[in-house]
This record gives C-alpha cells, sequence and structure tokens, in this order.
C-alpha cells in the first residue's frame, strides 16, 4: 500500500466516571493510536486497546508497543504489497499478542479503504446503515447501578449490561427486574464462577436475561459446556474466544449460544469476520464488544457491527459516555438507540489533532522506507 511511515502515539485520557467490576476499577485509560501514512499522504488509523495493567488480557500498552514496534512494523516493511485481510496472515508468525496485532492491522484496513475511495463498512461487506447501540453499567452498588441504568435508558440505548459477580448478583438483579421488568437485560461476570456455582447460575434463569457473559474462567470452554448444558439462559462466550479456531471449538462442544466479537482480543478485523460467518452459518449469535475505547477503535466497532449477524446491540456507546472529548470528529453519537454509520471513506471520523496532541504522552515515528 505504499505506506511510508507508522507513527504510534501512546495516549491516555481520565475517564468522565470510574468504571468498576470485581476485576477492579478502571479511571484513566492509557492506549495507543497507531497511524500508517502512505507515500500520496494520507493517514490510516488504528488503536491498540491493552489496558495498562493485565487484567483483562496478558497484553498491557507496554508489552503491545514492544511488539508493534520491534516485531509487527517490520514484517509490514518486508511486504509493501500486502493488503489489509491478509495482514493476520503475516502476523501469524508472532505468536497470540492479538491487541497489538489488532491495532495495526485494523490501521491498514482504515488506510486501504481511505486508498480506494471507500467506506470501512463497504469494505467489509456491512449492510447496515444504523446499528443497534447497547451500554454497560459498571458500578459499585445496587443504587448506583440503578441510577445509572436510569440515565441510560432515557438516553436511548436498547440493551444494557451489568456487572455480576457471587457476592451480589441476585441483589442487582432482582433489583432491576422489579424497577425495569422488561428491558433488555444481560450479565457480564468477568469469569467471576466456578462449575461450583452452578446451581447459583441456574437460579439466575428467572430474571429472563439475554445472556449471561463469560461466568467461568477466561480460559475455560469445556466447563461452560457443562454449564449450558444445565441452565436455560443463553452463555456468552467473551474472554475464551481469542481466534477463530476457539470459536469454531466453542460452537461443536456446545459451551455458549452467543459470542462476544471484540476485534482486539481476536486479533483484527480478519479473524473477527471469519468468527462473524461461521457463527452466522451455525446459528450462533454474536455481538460487538467494547472495551472503554477511544473513537478510533469505536469507528472500527462500527463497521464491523453493520454486518448482517449482528442483530444483538452492541457495547458501542457514545463518546460522550466516557469522555469529556473524544480524538475523533465528529464524536460517537447515540440518537433513539442506534448509531449512524458513516458513508465516509476509511472509518467515516477525522482525528482530531489537537484533541490527540493534549492526551499523548509518547510519539515515535518509524519510516517503512
Amino acid at each position: 500500500m505504499n505506506i511510508k511511515k507508522a507513527v504510534l502515539h501512546v495516549i491516555s485520557m481520565q475517564l468522565k466516571k470510574p468504571f468498576s467490576t470485581h476485576l477492579g476499577t478502571v479511571s484513566s485509560r492509557e492506549a495507543i493510536i497507531i497511524e500508517l501514512i502512505d507515500r500520496d499522504g494520507l493517514s490510516g488509523f488504528g488503536e491498540a486497546v491493552a489496558f495498562s495493567s493485565p487484567w483483562y488480557t496478558e497484553e498491557t500498552v507496554r508489552t503491545c508497543y514492544h511488539v508493534i514496534k520491534d516485531f509487527l512494523i517490520p514484517l509490514l516493511k518486508e511486504n509493501p504489497g500486502l493488503k489489509a485481510e491478509d495482514a493476520h496472515i503475516l502476523f501469524s508468525s508472532v505468536r497470540r499478542n492479538q491487541m497489538a496485532k489488532a491495532g495495526l492491522e485494523s490501521a491498514l484496513w482504515d488506510l486501504q479503504a481511505k486508498q480506494e475511495g471507500t467506506p470501512l463498512h463497504s469494505l467489509l461487506g456491512g449492510t447496515r446503515s444504523m446499528i443497534g447501540s447497547g451500554v454497560a453499567v459498571g458500578a459499585k452498588t445496587v443504587k448506583e447501578s440503578l441510577l445509572q441504568i436510569e440515565g441510560f435508558l432515557q438516553q436511548g440505548y436498547r440493551r444494557i449490561k451489568v456487572k455480576i459477580s457471587p457476592e451480589h448478583d441476585l441483589q442487582l438483579l432482582s433489583a432491576i427486574r422489579k424497577e425495569y421488568p422488561d428491558i433488555d437485560l444481560m450479565a457480564d461476570a468477568n469469569s467471576a464462577y466456578t462449575l461450583k456455582d452452578k446451581d447459583r447460575l441456574k437460579a439466575l434463569d428467572e430474571f429472563r436475561l439475554l445472556m449471561i457473559e463469560q461466568p467461568l474462567a477466561h480460559d475455560d470452554i469445556i466447563d461452560h459446556s457443562v454449564l449450558q448444558k444445565s441452565i436455560s439462559t443463553p452463555i456468552c462466550l467473551d474472554e475464551s474466544i481469542v481466534s477463530f479456531r476457539d470459536a469454531r471449538k466453542a460452537a461443536e462442544l456446545g459451551s455458549c449460544k452467543v459470542i462476544n466479537i471484540k476485534p482486539g482480543r481476536v486479533g483484527g478485523l480478519s479473524e473477527s469476520k471469519q468468527i462473524h460467518d461461521y457463527c452466522l452459518q451455525n446459528g450462533i449469535q454474536v455481538w460487538c464488544g467494547g472495551m472503554i475505547e477511544f473513537g478510533v477503535s469505536r469507528a472500527h466497532n462500527i463497521a464491523l457491527a453493520s454486518l448482517p449477524g449482528f442483530e444483538i446491540p452492541g457495547d458501542i456507546s457514545g463518546s460522550e459516555r466516557y469522555w469529556e472529548q473524544d480524538i475523533i470528529t465528529p464524536g460517537v453519537t447515540v440518537e433513539d438507540g442506534f448509531i449512524n454509520v458513516p458513508e465516509g471513506p476509511g472509518i467515516g471520523f477525522e482525528i482530531n489533532r489537537r484533541r490527540l496532541a493534549e492526551v499523548t504522552l509518547k510519539e515515535e515515528a518509524v519510516s517503512l522506507v
């Protein structure tokens, strides 16, 4: 794609409100914005969505920076004619490090779409002009959760997700269903349970949840298969699915009825699309998850969620959900529970260079010529 150089922007921004799960509380967010610039001056943008510490996956901002700069960019330099859809094959020589791969690969997709003068969603095969928007509640108390839910429903969000653990699941879900008996509600456990909690998880069937996300260990597929046979609530796998192979095995074992596809977690848009296509053919529901991202990753998620299999509203909220001001312009907005899929070339959003500079901690350019 005639790429002249890559620029790595390490950025940090405070969240408007802390986001809490049983694993911890996120008050500020770091990420790496990857900019690929071609010989004509076009820029494609990607975002490496690892956190500062390895609480969600083993990757961190620092490890991603190392892998992108010292391994993935050199591979890109050696293969100047690479197409975005083939990057995941080239990057497979580097084991794991999915968030690093996804960050660079997504920049390739954006640049290629811009070079072709087409929206990214069209390049991926998207069919929707609008996508449904859901939101995750990350509060420490039942009262705070109810207040957040009230506000989100007033803003038009079409699906609510709450974080649960054995310490407060029944209390929280009972309070929500008493106040909001008919909302589309799901619960995310972030691996807070084991098979010993099978009866407790079965008791959650009464709350008519859309799904319970990742109830068991982050790297498990087999125990989830045992659990799914014991409960009526559909299990959704998140952390367990880091590749297409994982998705296929989970489907064949009956470990879940739903898969949360996060491009950062599975290594990029090509792998995400492969998982989407397989699930669509095999009756597994999919939706697009969120990672408390900045606008670049949010824009890529919008393009992905325009594909036909994404019937469930994803965790793709408006920019104002987390940030006083995002790094894209205009910011992502939710209207009556939907987000318009942009029709401009590439991701369809411009980078707010002034805002990017304000929140940048480190910037480094790497030549590819």
